[in-house]
C-alpha cells in the first residue's frame, strides 16, 4: 500500500516513528517536516497530504500534530477527505467502516508509539462498510467545503 504521512513539530517524533514502522511494509511519501528544530503551520502539511490522497497518489493519509485537533480541521476543509482523529484503535476502525475515512489523524502528545502503531494497522487493515454508511458518506460529500483548487 502507499501511504502519505506529514506532522507538524509537535508531533514529529511520533511521526518519524510511524513512517519507521510502515516502511516495513509498504510504501511511504513523508511530507515533512524533516526536524522538530523549529515551529511549522500544520494546515501546509494536512494541504500536502489530502493532495496526494486526492490525487490517487497514495492510498490514505497520516497527519499528527500535537493534539490531532488542528490536522483533523485543516485536512476536512477539503473535499473528498474524510479525516478522522483517532486516538485508539476501536475509533479508526469504527472511522474506516461506518466513515469511509480516507486520512487517519493522530494526537502526537496524547498516545505513545505502541498504542499509535496499533491505531495505524487497524485503520489500514479495516473496510468500510456499505448500507446506511454509504448514503451518510455521501452526505457529507454533498456538503460545501474548500476545494483545493480554490484554498490555494
Amino acid at each position: 500500500m502507499k501511504l502519505s504521512i506529514a506532522s507538524d513539530h509537535a508531533a514529529f517524533e511520533l511521526k518519524f516513528f510511524i513512517a519507521e514502522y510502515l516502511k516495513k511494509g509498504h510504501e511511504v511519501i513523508d511530507f515533512g517536516p524533516e526536524s522538530p528544530e523549529r515551529s511549522v503551520d500544520y494546515p501546509d502539511f494536512a494541504r500536502r497530504v489530502c493532495k496526494s490522497v486526492l490525487s490517487g497518489e497514495t492510498e490514505f493519509g497520516i497527519l499528527l500534530c500535537g493534539t490531532g485537533i488542528g490536522m483533523s480541521m485543516a485536512a476536512n476543509k477539503y473535499r473528498g477527505i474524510r479525516a478522522a482523529l483517532c486516538l485508539f484503535p476501536e475509533m479508526a476502525a469504527l472511522a474506516r467502516k461506518h466513515n469511509h475515512a480516507n486520512v487517519l489523524v493522530l494526537g502526537g502528545r496524547l498516545m505513545g508509539s505502541e498504542l499509535a502503531a496499533w491505531t495505524v494497522d487497524t485503520f489500514l487493515s479495516t473496510a468500510q462498510e456499505g448500507g446506511r454508511h454509504t448514503r451518510r458518506v455521501e452526505k457529507i460529500e454533498s456538503l460545501p467545503v474548500e476545494d483545493l483548487e480554490r484554498s490555494k
